[in-house]
């Protein structure tokens, strides 16, 4: 077996990255609540399938109800992607990463803290990488409600998958 040149090596470093940068792009996108910066990483007919919310095959859709839910001046997100395993197989790729998260509602005073892993599949298209599928499971979860008096009450806290295994991918 021989072992990939340093030209090949390099361009599949250099993919990497550019999927790392992609998906920071895409994690920035959504804080800064950037609808069209958040739809330019996807494919047209990406899958988009992230538990609690409904199924997507369609980006412009997920954009749309994006609009709706996260980008409202009351809402305040922080998005954290960590631990990238990427794999390259020519022009398409997959990638594991795990996400925190937390959310302030500003108006009522809710907070929602996520742990969450991904598994998302690239395409390399002509302008460079895009999310083709993109599945998220949450592994733990804590909400509450600030109060008042200042003082939050945890309304759910604990693994999400205390139930028994998170389903497959739909």
């Amino acid at each position: 077996m021989t072992q990939p040149s340093i030209e090949e090596r390099l361009a599949a470093l250099e993919d990497i990255r550019a999927i790392e940068e992609l998906k920071w792009r895409y994690l920035r996108a959504c804080d800064r609540k950037q609808p069209e910066d958040v739809r330019a990483c996807f494919t047209d007919d990406a899958v988009i399938d992230y538990e609690g919310f409904p199924l997507f095959t369609d980006a412009d859709a997920f954009v749309d109800v994006f609009r709706k839910w996260g980008c409202v001046p009351n809402i305040v997100d922080m998005h954290h992607g960590l631990h990238p395993i990427i794999s390259l197989n020519g022009d398409r790729a997959t990638g594991a990463f795990d996400l925190y998260f937390f959310q302030i509602d500003t108006a009522s005073g809710r907070q929602t803290q996520l742990a969450v892993n991904y598994d998302d599949e690239f395409v390399r298209k002509e302008g460079g990488w895009l999310i083709s599928r993109t599945v998220s499971r949450r592994m733990s979860m804590l909400v509450g409600t600030v109060g008042p008096d200042g003082i939050m009450r945890v309304e759910v806290a604990g693994r999400s998958d205390a139930e028994g295994p998170v389903p497959p991918p739909r």
